[in-house]
């Protein structure tokens, strides 16, 4: 079993938002059409960045060998945030199981994943 967390000050997220590449280059399709629905909500997208940092420390390997917009975090139909892969991070992570949680206040966000 391995965990990584993140936490990230929504802020630096608001000032990243600024430049039109940093969502489509850091996030999913899917990420990017929740982000919308939800009006491009600063404290969701930091939470969503930080699954992608802690995911990276859970394997290992920080967010060296895998792109950030193959790790999707989506919800399921209780609202719980549960991660997606593709590529790169798909075959790092192989069949592993992997838990996420998200947390966030006006100031912070912070996500935590269990890979096991």
């Amino acid at each position: 079993m391995r965990v990584g967390i993140d936490i990230i000050e929504v802020e630096r997220i608001k000032r990243s938002m600024k430049n039109s590449r940093f969502l489509s280059k850091v996030f999913s399709r899917e990420e990017l059409e929740l982000f919308e629905q939800r009006r491009y909500n600063p404290e969701t997208i930091a939470g969503r960045f930080c699954v992608k940092e802690a995911f990276g420390k859970a394997l290992g390997i920080g967010v060296r060998e895998f792109e950030l917009n193959e790790v999707a975090t989506l919800n399921d139909e209780l609202g719980a945030p549960y991660i997606v892969l593709k590529g790169k991070a798909l075959e790092i992570a192989g069949d592993k199981n992997i838990s996420v949680s998200i947390s966030h206040t006006k100031e912070y966000a912070t996500a935590i994943v269990i890979i096991y």
